[in-house]
C-alpha cells in the first residue's frame, strides 16, 4: 500500500478535513464507551498542535438521512473539548451555511466538529455534490477512520477526488498493524476465532487459510463446526446450514492446517440460567447451550497460542458478558498476552473481539487492538477498502 501521511504534509494555517469514526456508543445522551474517541487524539493533537485549523468530520448511529436530535455529535464535541484541553466548536450542520460560517471564523490551531453526516442521505450514496460541498470547506482531507474505511461513502471516499488526501495516525497505524498479518508474517501463526456464525466469516477461514498454521475456534461457530463433525451440539447456537463449515473443514483437510475444536465445554440450561452452569465433555451436552469453552479446551488453545509468533484475535470463545463463561476468552487472552511479550505480534480484529479484550483486561498487552469491525474482516479477506483505495489515489496523484 501506497499512502501518503500527516508527516508528509505542511498543516499550518491548512484548513484541514479530518474523517473520525467517532460512532460511539450512547446512553442516555452520554458516551459509554469512548474507546474510538482517545483513539482519534493523537492525530487531532498533532493538527492542532502544529497550526492546522482542524475540521472534524464523523458519523453516529444509523439515522438514514434525517436530523435525529438523540444522534447529534455535540455531546462529542463536548468530550472532545475535555480530552483535549482545548475549546472544540461545534456547528449544527456537516455542510451549507453554518459550517461554513464555523470555518470562516477558524484561527491556526482551532477544532470544530461538524453535525453527524448522516443527517444527509447524500453521505451514505456517495453523492458527488454532496462530496464537493464537504471538500470546499477545506485545503486539505485527512481519512483518520479505518472503522468505515470499508463504505465508499461521500466522506471516506468521494471527497479525496476533490483535495490532496493523506492517512491520520490512527489510519496509519491500523493498516500497518493488520498489514503485518497479510505480508510475510512470522511463523507460526495462529487465528483464534470466535463469534456467532462460521457464514459472517467464510471470507476471513478461506483467505487466512492461504496464511495460518492453525486457528483455534470458539463461541457460537465452534459449535457449527462441530455439528458438521456429526457432534450433536444440543440448543446451542449454530448456523442452520452447515455446507459452509463443512467447505471450510475440506479446505483445511486438503491445505494441512488444523481447525482446532472443542473438547469440553461450559454448558447450561437456558442462556440466562447461570446458575446451572456446568462443565461437561464435547459429547454429552444432552439437550443443553454450550456457552463456552471448558477448561481443558483452554488449556490446549493456550498452548498452541503461545507457541506462535503471529496471533490474529478475532471473536470470543464463548458469552464474555456473562461471569459464569469468561474463563474461556479470558484463558485464550492471557496466553496471547505471554506470547506477545516473548516477542510474539499479536493484533486484535476489531468488534467484538476488541470489546472482549477491553472487557477482561487483555487489550493493553496486545501489540495492536483494531478499532474497525467489518474494515477489519474485509482488509484480512483481501477485500479492496474504498476509503484506503482512495488514498492510494491521492498518492498517485490520479485522483478517481
Amino acid at each position: 500500500m501506497q499512502f501518503k501521511t500527516l508527516t508528509d504534509v505542511d498543516v499550518r494555517g491548512k484548513r484541514a478535513i479530518v474523517r473520525e469514526d467517532l460512532n460511539v456508543p450512547m446512553k442516555a445522551g452520554r458516551i459509554a464507551d469512548d474507546t474510538r474517541l482517545v483513539a482519534a487524539l493523537e492525530t487531532l493533537r498533532y493538527l492542532r498542535d502544529h497550526g492546522a485549523k482542524t475540521i472534524v468530520v464523523s458519523h453516529l448511529g444509523r439515522p438514514d438521512g434525517k436530523v435525529v436530535p438523540a444522534m447529534s455529535l455535540r455531546p462529542v464535541a463536548e468530550e472532545l473539548h475535555k480530552r483535549l484541553g482545548s475549546t472544540v466548536a461545534f456547528a449544527p450542520d456537516c455542510v451549507g451555511k453554518s459550517a461554513e460560517e464555523a470555518v470562516a471564523s477558524m484561527e491556526n490551531g482551532d477544532v470544530l466538529l461538524l453535525e453527524n453526516l448522516r443527517f444527509h442521505a447524500e453521505e451514505e450514496d456517495n453523492d458527488p455534490r454532496f462530496a464537493a460541498e464537504l471538500a470546499a470547506l477545506g485545503d486539505l482531507y485527512v481519512n483518520d477512520a479505518f472503522g468505515t474505511a470499508h463504505r465508499a461513502h461521500a466522506s471516506t471516499a468521494g471527497i479525496a477526488r476533490d483535495l490532496p488526501a493523506v492517512a491520520g495516525f490512527l489510519m496509519q497505524k491500523e493498516l500497518e498493524a493488520l498489514g503485518r498479518l497479510t505480508n510475510d508474517p512470522k511463523h507460526p501463526f495462529v487465528c483464534a476465532i470466535g463469534g456467532a456464525k462460521v457464514k459472517d466469516k467464510v471470507g476471513v477461514f478461506v483467505a487466512l487459510l492461504e496464511r495460518v498454521d492453525g486457528f483455534v475456534v470458539g463461541g457460537g461457530m465452534a459449535n457449527t463446526f462441530l455439528a458438521a463433525r456429526g457432534v450433536d451440539v444440543g440448543s446451542s447456537l449454530r448456523d442452520s446450514d452447515l455446507e459452509p463449515a463443512k467447505h471450510i473443514i475440506a479446505l483445511a483437510d486438503a491445505k494441512g492446517v488444523p481447525i482446532h475444536l472443542p473438547t469440553d465445554a461450559v454448558v447450561s440450561t437456558a442462556f440466562d440460567a447461570d446458575a446451572n452452569a456446568t462443565v461437561v465433555p464435547i459429547g454429552e451436552v444432552n439437550g443443553r447451550m454450550i456457552l463456552d469453552i471448558g477448561p481443558e479446551t483452554a488449556r490446549a488453545y493456550a498452548l498452541v497460542l503461545r507457541g506462535a509468533q503471529t496471533i490474529v484475535f478475532n471473536g470470543p470463545m464463548g458469552v464474555y458478558e456473562k461471569e459464569a463463561y469468561q474463563a474461556g476468552t479470558r484463558a485464550v487472552g492471557e496466553a496471547i498476552a505471554e506470547a506477545t511479550r516473548g516477542g510474539a505480534v499479536s493484533v486484535v480484529g476489531g468488534g467484538d473481539a476488541a470489546a472482549a479484550a477491553a472487557t477482561l483486561g487483555f487489550a493493553g498487552a496486545m501489540t495492536h487492538v483494531s478499532t474497525g469491525g467489518g474494515a477489519t474482516l474485509e482488509f484480512l479477506e483481501g477485500k479492496t477498502l474504498p476509503g484506503v483505495a482512495a488514498l492510494e489515489r491521492a498518492a498517485l496523484g490520479s485522483g478517481a
